[in-house]
């Protein structure tokens, strides 16, 4: 696969390592494709980590193209092929690349709209089994941060958490327990980057605040974060 690609890029885990996956595979990376959602519980799109996901699209050295979305289900699709539409205009893409790993309702939604468009969608982590996926990003040194909680039994002191070894095996505890996915696939916490192989600097967390909705519901909000070299 040779394509000139574009991302959907939420500052997560799952769309840092798919690029990775993307580029490794001979793609180009045209562009990174960021929908804004005014709706924190949006079916599509990760808000969380929003207001600095261009710190990541300056240390990956990939334009981001940001569209505005006001997050209403179904109207959001019609948002996202509007910011495909711009990404074909001003990035020549021939396809795009998600992170989309069980979310039929992703999956199925997005590539309609690509088929639409004639463009071609790259899921390169689709249905990946998830204890391979999460050993993966560990190997391949991605400093994943949780940014957000929204479920029991996570609590406050997890926002911020770097999902190191230590970190993964206590995931791995709490499904035994309780059933989660250790990859956040049934909306247990959302992740942001701060460090990957592409990444040119890493990014450091200097302060933030917390704003939680309920005991086992918060995120990570106002934080004040510098580029450092590596």
């Amino acid at each position: 696969m040779n394509e000139n690609l574009g991302i959907l890029f939420s500052g997560g885990k799952d769309s840092n390592y798919v690029t990775y996956l993307a580029k490794n595979a001979g793609n180009t990376i045209s562009c990174l494709i960021t929908l804004s959602s005014k709706n924190p519980n949006s079916y599509m799109f990760q808000s969380v980590g929003n207001e600095i996901i261009d710190m990541q699209a300056k240390s990956l050295g990939i334009p981001l193209l940001r569209h505005n979305t006001e997050g209403e289900k179904e109207k959001e699709l019609e948002d996202l092929k509007q910011a495909l539409i711009l990404a074909k205009q001003n990035y020549n893409i021939t396809g795009i690349c998600t992170g989309a790993i069980k979310s039929c309702y992703q999956a199925s939604r997005i590539q309609k709209i690509c088929l639409e468009l004639n463009l071609v969608c790259y899921n390169p982590i689709w249905q990946i089994d998830e204890d391979k996926y999460m050993n993966e990003l560990l190997r391949d040194k991605f400093e994943i941060s949780i940014f957000g909680i929204f479920s029991y039994p996570f609590e406050k002191p997890m926002l911020g958490k770097i999902i190191d070894k230590v970190q993964l095996d206590k995931l791995k505890q709490l499904r035994t327990e309780f059933k989660i996915s250790i990859a956040g696939e049934g909306g247990e916490y959302e992740s942001f980057i701060l460090d990957s192989p592409m990444f040119k600097q890493k990014l450091v967390i200097k302060s933030f605040e917390t704003k939680m909705d309920s005991e086992n519901s918060g995120i990570i909000t106002n934080c004040d974060v510098e580029l450092v070299e590596k």
